[in-house]
């Protein structure tokens, strides 16, 4: 099921039912976009038409920011759990673990992927590494044809968004694997070059805040937090 906020299709399923929901999708062969919907998203969404465009042709839109959560119970909505996705990625990696179904990291700095691939076998023992390539590559029929050798079923691209999600749809027709999901900065989560929240704030949503105690020039890009909160309130009344 999906749920609008502010113009935005955002799916209600928590991780059990959405990781079912995917691992029937790579049985039928039915290519599939993850896009992590957040309130700042939301708000350059209404000023740019493709932004908008690109986060609704995505077969799934996970509600990633408590933002989002606050604004599904303001409007009476379904949303009650936040679906991050960095976590989407560990839990399908997981589960893929399990179903031997082999996984490619494609982007970040050289070597930073196969950093985060070997951690990924260190958490999930049998898990299947197709591949890994790097986000230097500049040419694109290289990289296609890496992946396509590979024949991974889900492929996890890092190169921030929303690049990561147009580079996606302009290639995901010609490329083997049926789940694509851009990750950001999860490869340098995974390798440690960059750290996460505690799991103190996580659990409470509360990373942006902790992001923006570590860097604060965040401080102009969480505006968007209230700005969004209030239009929501706003359109729910209508």
């Amino acid at each position: 099921m999906k749920e609008t906020v502010l113009g935005i299709q955002v799916n209600t399923e928590n991780y059990d039912n959405l990781l079912k929901e995917i691992f029937q999708r790579i049985e039928r062969k039915e290519k599939s976009l993850i896009v992590a919907i957040n309130p700042e998203k939301i708000m350059k969404a209404k000023e740019d038409p493709s932004l908008k465009k690109l986060l609704n042709d995505a077969e799934i839109q996970i509600p990633d920011g408590v933002g989002v959560i606050i604004a599904s119970k303001i409007q009476k909505g379904q949303i009650t759990e936040r679906v991050t996705g960095v976590e989407m990625m560990m839990r399908l990696c997981e589960e893929a673990a399990k179903n031997q179904k082999p996984i490619f990291l494609y982007g970040g700095k050289p070597g930073v992927a196969d950093t985060a691939a070997a951690k990924l076998k260190e958490l999930y023992p049998g898990i299947i590494v197709a591949g890994t390539l790097d986000g230097y590559e500049k040419d694109n029929e290289i990289v296609k044809a890496k992946i396509n050798e590979a024949k991974p079923d889900i492929l996890f691209v890092a190169m921030g968004s929303p690049k990561q999600e147009n580079w996606i749809n302009a290639n995901r027709e010609e490329l083997h694997p049926t789940i694509y999901q851009g990750v950001g900065g999860s490869f340098d989560v995974l390798a440690g070059t960059v750290k996460r929240a505690p799991e103190a704030f996580q659990k409470l949503g509360l990373e942006w805040f902790y992001r923006l105690m570590k860097e604060p020039k965040r401080f102009k890009r969480q505006l968007a937090l209230p700005l969004f909160l209030v239009e929501v309130a706003r359109s729910s009344k209508k």
